[in-house]
C-alpha cells in the first residue's frame, strides 16, 4: 500500500470522525477493512482512486471464503469511502455503484432438545398453586408454540376445552385456531377447576392464567418464571418463552410434519419466515449422522 493511499484513508476517517463522531472502534474497524482493500489494489498496481468497478468485483472474488458478514462489512466500508471520494469530488465515478452485499441469512433460531424441554415441565413445583400455573403455561406454550404475548393474553373465552383449541390474536390482529393436545388439554383442565380459583382467591378475571394480584400477567414476569425454572431443570443455554416456540416447530419438524402446517400454526404470514426451521433440521440430521453413522 503506498503512502498516498495510506494519507487518503486517514483524511477519510478523519472527516468520518467530524462529520459522524464515530468511536475509535468502528474508525479502527473501517481502517482495517480499508487497508485490506488497499493491499489488494496495490498488488495491481492501482491506487485506491484508480480502482473501477471490475476491480472491485474482482476484490469479491478473492475473499469468497470470508463470512457473508465480513463481507458486508467490507463492502459497507468500501461503500461509504467512494461516496465520501465521488462527494469531494476526487472520483469522477463511484466503483461501488450497482454492487449489493451478500444477504445475511437469518440467525438460527435457539432451541432445546426434547429431552431438555421435558426436564423444564418437570421444574415447577405443582403441590403450590403458582407452580401449577406456571407448569400449566409451559405445557401450553410448547403445545401450542405460542408466542409470549399471545399466551398471557389468553382469555378464557378463546379456549374450548370440548374441542381442544385455542383461538390465538397474533400479530397484525390475524386470528388463528390451534389445538392443544391431550397433555396439555388434561393439564389446562386441572388448573381451571382447581388451582386458578385459588389463585384468584374470589377475584373475577378473564385471563386464563393470573397473576397472583388476579390480573393478566405481563410477558417480563413469564420470561423471569421460564429463566427460573431453566435454572432448576438445569439447563446452562440461554432460555426464553420463544425457545420454546422455536422448540415447538423444530420438534414437530424432526417428527415429520409439513412445513405448510407449522406454518399455520405458528401463525406466520409468508412461508419463508418458517422455512428456517428447515435448517435447524437439517443441522439435527448431520449431527445424528456424524454420531450414529460409522464413516461419520
Amino acid at each position: 500500500m503506498s503512502d498516498a493511499d495510506e494519507g487518503i484513508i486517514e483524511a477519510f476517517l478523519d472527516a468520518l470522525w467530524m462529520e459522524r463522531g464515530l468511536s475509535e472502534n468502528t474508525l479502527k474497524a473501517y481502517r482495517a477493512d480499508l487497508v485490506h482493500f488497499a493491499r489488494f489494489a496495490s498488488a495491481r498496481r492501482l491506487g485506491l482512486l484508480d480502482v473501477e468497478r471490475g476491480h472491485v468485483l474482482d476484490y469479491l472474488v478473492s475473499i469468497i471464503d470470508a463470512s457473508p458478514r465480513t463481507t458486508a462489512r467490507r463492502l459497507s466500508a468500501l461503500r461509504r469511502f467512494y461516496s465520501h471520494e465521488k462527494r469531494t469530488g476526487l472520483i469522477e465515478r463511484d466503483p461501488m455503484d450497482r454492487i449489493d452485499a451478500p444477504r445475511l441469512g437469518r440467525p438460527l433460531p435457539g432451541s432445546l432438545t426434547e429431552r431438555e424441554v421435558e426436564s423444564l415441565l418437570a421444574a415447577p413445583d405443582v403441590s403450590t398453586a403458582l407452580g401449577f400455573r406456571d407448569r400449566t403455561m409451559l405445557e401450553v406454550l410448547y403445545a401450542a408454540g405460542l408466542r409470549v404475548s399471545e399466551l398471557v393474553d389468553l382469555r378464557t373465552s378463546s379456549v374450548s376445552m370440548r374441542q381442544g383449541l385455542v383461538r390465538v390474536v397474533g400479530k397484525g390482529d390475524r386470528e388463528r385456531l390451534v389445538p392443544l393436545g391431550e397433555v396439555a388439554l388434561d393439564w389446562l383442565d386441572r388448573f381451571v377447576r382447581g388451582p386458578r380459583s385459588e389463585i384468584l382467591d374470589g377475584r373475577v378475571s378473564e385471563a386464563v392464567f393470573p397473576s397472583r394480584r388476579g390480573d393478566a400477567m405481563t410477558r417480563q414476569a413469564f420470561w423471569m418464571i421460564i429463566k427460573r425454572h431453566a435454572v432448576k431443570a438445569g439447563i446452562v443455554r440461554p432460555v426464553s418463552p420463544h425457545t420454546l416456540r422455536h422448540a415447538f416447530a423444530t420438534h414437530l419438524l424432526n417428527h415429520g410434519a409439513d412445513l405448510r402446517v407449522i406454518q399455520l400454526l405458528l401463525g406466520h404470514r409468508d412461508i419463508s419466515t418458517t422455512q428456517i426451521y428447515t435448517h435447524v433440521a437439517r443441522e439435527r440430521l448431520r449431527s445424528l449422522h456424524a454420531e450414529h453413522h460409522p464413516r461419520g
